[in-house]
């Protein structure tokens, strides 16, 4: 585990009546890229805002570089932001944009010079250093932006969107040009972003944020793959998700059957939820099937055919195919591998999982 850069202990931020976050611990080490993930109104940006110093929390304690930095303001904390609309100024070029922060602090003229450059270098615009902002592109805006940012030697880089307001391929172009450009500058990033396969596609580890709270923790697999509570399984990404009944441990019961499973340490009878991913079902003959289901539709996605079918309890089951699916009202059959399939318990928190997993590993 690397060095600290950034704590965040029992925070809360109320506004009023309403609480916005809810007792947030969060680590950041150093070197990094951190994915804040959840839908809008979840508290992400507001946790960036609190690191920032542009708000005051209501309880609770933030950590720089090992320093309390509650009572500290925003321009003295060791963190600079890359906001949404980037904020640039339209009077004037490139190179007076990223060392206006620079100047500000008095730095000299000639180590002004040096570190532009440098910035500009790094973020491949120093051939545009005379260019005016409305001259460029919404992806050498955002460099600009970025180049302003790290030209201050950060601790932290807090990215709040900044991918948003451009089209798609031009999108996945930055996220390749974030990733390398954090890994290249070897500081702390943490990005703010509604979009689940951003996060997937750029982060070290993701926080799943939901009304104020952090859902789950975890590395873009973990998350993926071992979601925590409905919410994470329905928001990242797509899932199927049945309800039904542990019988023991690595045995669930759903669809009047039971199947072998991977996960344990649940009460016999524990009415719990079952996550299938589309991409691990298989179409195959009734003899082979765990369930079996007649198909609906089907629609092309270019990679995959996506297949909507229904069991006899009419349950929806939605099943990504490398092949097309038999014709329409066509029975078939589904199968999984036992380490595809997770349980999750109702409602379970990251908290209530780590002490699940803690007391049943130590039995």
């Amino acid at each position: 585990m690397g060095a600290a850069i950034v704590e965040l202990k029992h925070v809360d931020k109320n506004y009023g009546d309403t609480t916005v976050l809810r007792d947030i611990n969060i680590t950041l080490e150093e070197g990094k890229f951190y994915t804040l993930l959840g839908p809008s109104g979840s508290g992400k940006t507001t946790i960036l805002r609190a690191i920032a110093g542009f708000l005051n929390v209501t309880a609770g304690d933030i950590y720089i570089a090992g320093k309390r930095v509650n009572d500290i303001p925003a321009n003295l904390r060791q963190v600079n932001t890359v906001f949404q609309d980037y904020a640039l100024f339209p009077h004037m070029d490139v190179f007076e944009n990223v060392a206006y922060g620079l100047r500000i602090r008095k730095v000299d003229k000639a180590s002004v010079e040096k570190r532009v450059l440098d910035a500009l270098k790094m973020v491949r615009l120093d051939n545009l250093i005379d260019r005016q902002i409305s001259e460029l592109s919404g992806g050498q805006q955002q460099r600009v932006a970025i180049a302003r940012a790290i030209v201050l030697e950060p601790k932290v880089l807090l990215l709040d969107e900044p991918l948003s307001a451009l089209d798609a391929k031009l999108r996945k172009d930055m996220q390749y040009e974030l990733r390398e450009l954090q890994q290249r500058l070897g500081i702390t990033f943490l990005f703010v972003t509604h979009d689940q396969e951003e996060a997937l596609a750029l982060s070290d580890e993701i926080f799943v944020m939901n009304d104020g709270k952090v859902q789950q923790s975890g590395t873009p697999v973990d998350i993926y793959d071992e979601p925590i509570n409905h919410f994470v399984a329905d928001f990242i990404g797509e899932s199927n998700i049945v309800s039904g009944r542990m019988v023991a441990d690595y045995k669930v019961k759903f669809n009047g059957k039971v199947f072998d499973c991977a996960d344990a340490g649940m009460r016999p009878n524990e009415p719990v939820e079952v996550v299938l991913r589309p991409e691990d079902l298989d179409i195959t003959s009734a003899e082979k099937a765990k369930v079996t289901v007649s198909i609906d539709t089907q629609l092309f996605r270019g990679d995959f055919y996506e297949i909507v079918a229904y069991d006899d309890g009419h349950n929806e089951w939605l099943i990504h195919s490398t092949n097309p699916a038999p014709a329409d009202g066509s029975l078939v059959g589904l199968y999984w591998d036992t380490e595809d399939m997770h349980v999750m318990r109702f409602g379970e928190s990251e908290e209530d999982f780590d002490a699940r997993l803690d007391s049943y590993e130590g039995e």
